[in-house]
């Protein structure tokens, strides 16, 4: 925050007024005979528009009213007798109608007001009348300009002769602007100075353009057309921009040369007060740089300025110290020379000392001074009311003294305007001061009883404006006390006005005036109010905020509650315009969604009448950068470029990355990529670039906020081409089909390419077989071989190609033919270790067809007839366990197992729980054969064997015949079964046994006329959520035996032998 405190500026502003007026003579009131007083001119030169009525003012003052009258060229002009000219009323403003036709040129010349009463004349300065002139470029034909590429060329543009002046500018036909630089640029004198011709400049035409002021109008002189002879025609992308570019080109290297000025030294006058402007422009190859230099000492750092890219040396406002002797040094690399300018300051005349009004009481003496300087020095000549002093009747109490007139003993009747005119070869200046003799009492100018308010600690001034004659003299006094107010913290000017050095609360109060000379006196008062300060006492801070946030500023203030506080913001010292999205505040300014135009100074003012107070912040708004512009390439080879560009403007927030892009426009054009990435701290790279890419390369400036638009792309660099060195990424072979394999790869980019006519060889072979490589060259991304076996691994590789050769060796990848569906798993083992789980085990499918993604398990609780509802569980490829929770002992469960690829779902292998009896007894009877009563129990069956077969033998020795095979086959059956515990159910053990047969589905069902319904005890079995029985189990009396593998007991010998009986 900047607190600008004002109370002592602000009455400052109103006290250097006050001197000023002191300094100057004291005014005569109006109301008081006086001699005229010249008061508004038209300026020396004066330019009109021919268009318009032409106005040449002269206004004055004095009592009687004056009269005035015009010379033209040193003679009387007679207003009333040209119809078009006429005087404006009570002044003497001339009025040069053209409404009714006329021509403004008639009317050029120099012309001069007087104004003049019974105690005077007055004269304006002189003034030259001249019509503003926009004269056609006259016609011409302008031939051909051939020349050699690397010369120095000057382009005439010889503007006609405009009044004013017109200003001169370069364009080409089609009125697009001439790019100017160091090498090419257009003198003062508005000629194009080319330093060397470069085969480019051909590429448009070049016309110069004036444009006029007074009539708004832009002339055009037919263009200039280039022809230039180069000895490297071609490939100009190649070689333009080139820090070797003259040599790469075969144009020599020169040294520098000035094209102007001519030769070695020239000289210049200037007059004081104007700006001094010194140009020095050089041919050479490369361009010249130029500096400038002050013999014996330095250049004016506060004044100075280089143009046009340091060519022209500007220094404003030139007095008598700038004179001497500067030169321009122009160099290259090739070497440098300098020109040596002699300037010489000249001065038209200047006030040193200006006469002033002089008023005198009879019988008083006095004197006017004229003094003046100038280069060369002006001579001073006095007239008397218009009037050479020397032609003027003689006047005994008058006496002529160079630049003084003295006057003594002057008389009533001796009023007179004398007229001061300092000349010299550059100009003149002409000064009126009238000599007015007067015989007034005294008397008080201002109003009457005045009420002054200023603010406490402030310097003040009382005013009492005073006029007599004659000169009457002025006492100050305080609350009517007797003793004048003087010295100390009060000072009394001429003018009569009495400062107050620093008003405090005590100084409040009521100030007479008294004014005295030998006719009188007069008097007035003024009350005089002390006020408190404006203060701002919290002000705004500087703050940076990005776009779109919301920001307040604070103004808290505080002031003389007798006084109108005014507070008011300002935008970079212009009044703010509150819009909707400000708000303000009591106490301060709130911005909503603040942009980027909302940047700038912020400040708060808080005035009153007396003074104002006013406290300024700068509001920071970061906004992403401007786009970065005038790419350059340089520093071509094969493989690498060097780009250089010029910043754009970091909005605030500093630039952190600078991203480069490129497109090319073989294989996407139109298409941008990122190339590289920069540090925000420079503007020049060093590109690695790939072989047969046509580059065209953008900047993109990056800071905290974002990133900026990208540049203007540069012009194109084509680099030539070569094998590629690199084959395809991401190369796989995976069947769409179950009889083919498709090849695909990521393909080469365009800067990976390096050449025209990309191809590639694809080549393959199925793996760990001895056949040969079958290979296809092709230009798309993929390849399809067909026929191929299900599912084998073959060996791929794939290489790029262009016309200049092939990529290296490319790596071997292994890929796949397509899937199929897989086969059934190899089995499924059903483990039943208690009645409340049952366990299932499985292996992979003996031929997978593919990449197993898993298995699908489909169950469903059954009990005869009565089947429970279908459920589906899915398994990882790698899962091949599965456990089962039961909810009843007497359920049982077929089982549908599938192995999947991605193809789908494959065969089905079928199985079923055994009935929940045979796993009791099988789990009862696991150890019994190391049991007592077991060993015993075989021992009698073997015994009752033994006597079955004596039987057998004794019914056969008599003829009969019986089926013991069969009934031993269904013994051995049965004991099988016995001596296997585990109750293993498999496809390998899956054998028919006698009574069954097998389902469509493959599954192994038991023909028995049983049923799970009949051991219940009436009723219809009913199953759980989950499949299984819950009916109860009971054994039905009348039930024999049990048929089959149903049974859960085993075949007992004693029903063996009443078989036999």
């Amino acid at each position: 925050m900047v607190m600008q405190q004002y109370l002592l500026t602000y009455s400052g502003v109103v006290f250097a007024l006050y001197l000023h007026h002191v300094i100057r003579a004291i005014e005569v009131p109006l109301d008081l005979s006086q001699p005229p007083t010249i008061t508004e001119q038209s300026v020396k030169d004066y330019i009109v528009d021919p268009r318009d009525n032409i106005f040449i003012e002269c206004e004055a003052k004095g009592n009687p009213v004056p009269t005035f009258s015009w010379t033209r060229n040193g003679k009387f002009f007679n207003v009333a007798k040209d119809p078009k000219v006429s005087m404006q009323r009570r002044s003497g403003t001339l009025v040069i109608d053209f409404r009714g036709g006329g021509r403004p040129e008639d009317y050029e010349g120099e012309y001069q007001c007087s104004a003049r009463n019974e105690y005077g004349t007055a004269l304006s300065s002189k003034i030259l009348l001249q019509v503003s002139r926009s004269p056609l470029w006259p016609k011409e034909h302008l031939d051909l300009v051939e020349i050699d590429e690397g010369s120095p060329l000057t382009l005439k543009c010889n503007p006609p002769p405009g009044l004013p002046p017109p200003v001169i500018f370069w364009m080409s036909s089609s009125m697009e602007p001439i790019h100017q630089d160091k090498r090419v640029s257009q003198g003062q004198n508005g000629d194009l100075y080319f330093s060397n011709v470069m085969l480019q400049d051909a590429q448009t035409d070049y016309s110069c353009n004036a444009r006029f002021h007074f009539t708004h109008t832009i002339q055009q002189k037919n263009p200039y057309t280039l022809k230039v002879q180069t000895k490297n025609p071609h490939n100009e992308t190649s070689f333009r921009n080139h820090t070797d570019m003259y040599s790469a080109r075969g144009v020599m290297e020169t040294t520098p040369s000035f094209m102007y000025p001519y030769g070695t030294s020239s000289n210049q006058i200037v007059l004081r007060g104007v700006d001094l402007l010194l140009e020095c422009i050089a041919s050479g190859v490369p361009a010249p740089d130029i500096m400038w230099y002050k013999k014996g000492g330095e250049l004016p750092t506060d004044k100075t300025k280089l143009e046009n890219f340091n060519k022209a040396l500007r220094i404003t406002n030139v007095s008598e110290e700038d004179s001497g002797e500067y030169f321009c040094l122009a160099s290259n690399k090739m070497g440098s020379i300098r020109h040596t300018i002699s300037v010489r300051v000249k001065a038209a005349p200047y006030w040193l000392d200006e006469p002033q009004n002089l008023i005198l009481a009879p019988g008083e003496d006095g004197r006017l001074v004229c003094r003046a300087n100038g280069n060369p020095k002006p001579t001073i000549q006095w007239l008397v009311n218009g009037e050479p002093i020397e032609s003027a009747p003689p006047n005994p109490s008058r006496e002529v003294a160079g630049d003084t007139i003295v006057f003594r003993d002057t008389q009533i009747g001796s009023s007179a305007v004398y007229q001061c005119n300092a000349s010299n070869e550059h100009g003149y200046l002409l000064a009126n001061a009238f000599v007015s003799v007067l015989d007034v009492p005294p008397r008080i100018l201002a109003p009457r009883n005045q009420l002054i308010k200023v603010i406490q600690y402030n310097r003040t001034l009382l005013d009492c404006p005073f006029f007599g004659s004659p000169i009457p003299t002025l006492r100050w006094f305080k609350n009517g006390q007797g003793s004048a107010l003087d010295g100390e913290n009060y000072q009394r000017h001429e003018n009569g006005s009495l400062e107050i050095n620093m008003a405090r609360k005590e100084d409040q109060g009521i100030y007479t005036c008294v004014a005295t000379n030998i006719l009188g006196k007069a008097e007035n008062q003024v009350r005089l109010e002390i006020k408190d300060p404006t203060r701002i006492v919290r002000g705004p801070e500087d703050l940076i905020v990005k776009r779109g946030s919301m920001v307040r500023l604070d103004c808290r203030i505080k002031h003389d509650s007798t006084l109108k506080l005014t507070v008011t913001w300002l935008k970079d010292d212009t009044p703010l315009y509150i819009g909707n999205r400000m708000k303000k505040e009591d106490d301060g300014l709130i911005i909503y969604g603040v942009a980027e135009k909302d940047q700038g100074d912020y400040t708060c003012v808080a005035s009153t009448e007396l003074d104002k107070d006013s406290a300024k912040a700068f509001l920071t708004v970061l906004e992403r950068p401007e786009r970065p512009r005038d790419l350059e390439l340089t520093d071509l080879a094969e493989r690498s470029v060097r780009l250089t560009w010029i910043p754009g403007d970091d909005n605030n927030s500093p630039i952190t990355d600078y991203v480069v892009q490129f497109e090319e426009d073989k294989f996407q054009p139109g298409s941008w990529y990122n190339h590289s990435r920069y540090p925000g701290s420079v503007n020049s790279a060093v590109l690695r670039l790939s072989p047969y890419v046509n580059y065209q390369f953008r900047v993109i400036a990056v800071n905290e906020v974002g990133s900026s638009l990208p540049s203007l792309p540069s012009e194109r660099y084509h680099t030539i081409g070569a094998s590629p060195e690199i084959n395809p990424t991401g190369v796989r072979g995976a069947g769409t089909q179950k009889n083919n394999m498709e090849i695909t790869w990521t393909p080469l980019n365009a800067t990976q390419a390096y050449g025209p006519n990309l191809r590639y060889i694809v080549n393959w072979r199925q793996r760990d077989t001895r056949e040969s490589w079958s290979n296809e060259t092709v230009r798309t991304t993929r390849h399809v071989v067909w026929n191929t076996p299900i599912y084998v691994p073959y060996e791929i590789k794939v290489q790029a190609e262009n016309d200049f050769g092939r990529a290296p060796e490319p790596d071997v990848i292994i890929g796949y033919s397509g899937e199929d569906l897989p086969s059934a798993p190899r089995y499924i083992r059903i483990r039943q270790p208690n009645l409340e789980t049952i366990t299932l085990e499985w292996d992979h499918p003996e031929h997978p067809n593919g990449i197993l993604t898993g298995y699908n398990l489909r169950y469903q609780a059954f009990n005869g007839s009565k089947t429970g509802r279908t459920l589906v569980e899915t398994f990882s490829p790698n899962q091949t366990r599965f456990t089962l929770k039961r909810t009843d002992p007497i359920s049982r469960y077929r089982f549908f197992l599938r192995a999947r690829t991605q193809v789908g779902d494959g065969e089905s292998i079928v199985e079923e729980s055994p009935a929940p009896l045979n796993e009791a007894y099988t789990k009862n009877h696991v150890d019994i054969a190391t049991q007592g009563w077991f060993i015993g129990l075989m021992c009698a069956i073997a015994l009752l064997v033994l006597i079955l077969l004596i039987v057998c033998f004794i019914k056969r020795s008599r003829g009969g015949k019986y089926p013991v095979r069969e009934k031993v086959e269904v013994l051995d059956h049965e004991d099988h079964k016995v001596d296997d515990p585990s109750f293993d159910y498999s496809d390998e053990d899956n054998k028919e046994p006698p009574g069954s047969h097998t389902s469509l589905d493959g599954t192994i069902k038991q023909e028995s006329d049983d049923s799970l319904v009949d051991y219940g005890e009436g009723g219809e079995g009913q199953f759980n959520e989950d499949g299984s029985f819950i009916g109860q189990y009971t054994v039905k009396k009348d039930k024999e035996e049990t048929e089959g593998n149903e049974s859960s007991e085993a075949t007992s010998p004693v029903n063996a032998i009443y078989s036999l009986a």
